[in-house]
Parts: structure tokens; sequence; C-alpha cells
């Protein structure tokens, strides 16, 4: 393996600590003997070009500093190339960085753990989800966890995660459950009137709410949550538990497994690893051992 390596770096990512993390990112890889390029971009468009003309070119290793949303970026420059990809999770969410068990906000230790993988040989292969042409890595919202996106999105402020809480707040005031259509692998359809339905690859999303807590990277299956039709005092109730994981032992709350899963639903945004990928409906795929990782 080449010893030079690609820091993609998103500047804005956590309010600026993109920026500010490639540099001790960047340190330790050089300490550890590796030659260390950086790309930026004036867009998403512009860096996922920079990136994948960077894999194009041989780099050893794409290093995506930021969030979720530039994990996202960064896979679909190295998806089916074989070439490695690295987290310095520095971003809002980081749910993908703690679904591979890298560090979060801690990017001199993430870039020390990835020099030491990268030397050892200490790589892995894991399953995406595929919708459409968009690759993802955790889970797939819709429902009032997507529709709270699409608030939050709009909001000018407050900035960080709070500007969530409140759009949160705001959908529970008016959102009812509406009626799904889910076909799991070609066949078993149900249909269901129900708050959120995610399909996961990954077990979390939203910064640690472990929606999916039984998705597995390598199994070659989503867990697909549905919450029915719960009120706003019942979905109140359940929601602290998602952090644990254990809302998935609510009656309201059923869990399917499927290598693919198709979702219609009126009037809802399909939303991956926290980037919008449009109006329902959509299908998804579950590919096994579609990118390279490096990590612990």
């Amino acid at each position: 393996m080449t010893s030079e390596i690609t820091l993609f770096v998103n500047p804005t990512a956590g309010r600026g600590r993109g920026a500010r993390a490639a540099r001790p990112a960047a340190s330790a890889l050089r300490d550890a003997g590796f030659s260390v390029r950086t790309v930026l971009g004036e867009n998403a468009g512009d860096a996922l070009a920079r990136a994948r003309a960077a894999v194009e070119d041989g780099t050893g290793a794409l290093i995506a500093v930021g969030g979720d949303g530039m994990a996202n970026l960064a896979l679909q420059a190295v998806v089916g190339t074989g070439t490695p990809l690295g987290l310095i999770a520095v971003g809002t969410g980081n749910d993908f960085a703690r679904a591979l068990g890298m560090p979060l906000r801690e990017p001199a230790a993430a870039g020390r753990m990835i020099a030491d993988a990268l030397k050892c040989g200490r790589v892995r292969d894991i399953d995406l989800g595929r919708a459409g042409d968009r690759w993802f890595g955790t889970v797939l919202a819709s429902g009032f966890d997507s529709r709270v996106n699409d608030r939050g999105n709009r909001m000018r402020l407050p900035a960080g995660r709070f500007k969530y809480d409140l759009a949160m707040v705001a959908e529970l005031a008016a959102f009812r459950p509406v009626p799904y259509r889910i076909t799991l692998d070609g066949g078993d359809v149900r249909e269901v009137e129900a708050t959120l339905v995610a399909v996961g690859n990954g077990s979390s999303y939203g910064g640690g709410m472990r929606i999916c807590p039984g998705a597995d990277l390598t199994d070659g299956l989503f867990d697909v949550t549905v919450v029915g039709d719960c009120g706003r005092g019942t979905l109140l109730r359940v929601f602290p538990t998602v952090y644990r994981g254990t809302h998935v032992d609510h009656p309201k709350v059923t869990v399917f497994r499927a290598a693919r899963v198709e979702l219609e639903a009126a009037g809802t945004t399909g939303y991956a690893d926290g980037e919008p990928l449009g109006p329902l409906p959509l299908g998804a795929r579950c590919v096994r051992g579609a990118v390279r990782v490096v990590g612990p």
C-alpha cells in the first residue's frame, strides 16, 4: 500500500471543528510516517469530484474529517474501489464512526488509530445500503424522524443539535401516523399505520439514538424498525428509551430483517446518514462487503 493518504475535510463540520481537527489528525498520520495530502471542495459536488480523483490516482486511504454527512460523501468516492475509508469524527452525530468503534471528537487519537491500523493491515469489509444511486452506512429514516429533519433544516437558528430538539417539539404538536406500504425482499407486503420506519445497516442515528439496536454491519441484512400508530403521549414515553435501544420491547414497535426494502408513504421524505434522499416511494438494498474500512 502506498504511504500517501488523503484527508477529505469538511471545514464547516461541527461549527468549525472539521478545519481544526484536520491539523492534529494530519500530524498524527505524518508522525507515523505517512505522506498526507488534503482535499477540500467549494461545495459537495466539487468535494466529491476531488475525492474520486484522489482515489483514482491511487491514494492509500481516504480519511474523511467531519460528521456523518462527510462520511456519506466519502462513501460515494470509495465504494467498490478497494481503497480503505477512515473516519476522523468531529461532526454533530458521528453515528457511522460510532458503529465502527472510532474515537469521537478526538482527532489526534483517531489519526493514531488509523495510522496503526493501516500499518498492521487492520482493514475489513462491511455492508452498505444502496437507495437508487446513493450509498449509506447507517440508517434510512422516514416518518416522524425525517419530518424533524425537514423542519430542522429549514430553521436558521439556533445552531447545532438544539435546533433539532426544537423541531421535534414542533412536529410533535402536529404529527399523526401515516399509512405505509412496506415490501420486504420483493414479496412480503405489510400495510401499516406507522409513526416512523427506519431501515438500519448500522444501529444508530441522530447522535447515538439506537433506533435499530440489533443491526450488524456484516450480516448482509437490514434491520427494519417500525414504530406503529403511537399517540404523542406514547411517543414521548418511548423516545428516551431509543438511546438504550430498549424501545424495541414496546408493543407498538416491530423489527423485521430483510436484504431489500421498499417504502411507500405519501408526503414523506427519506433521509440516509442524515442526508435527504427525496420523497417516498424509495427502495433500498443491503450490499454485503461493499466498502473497505480501517479502524480498531
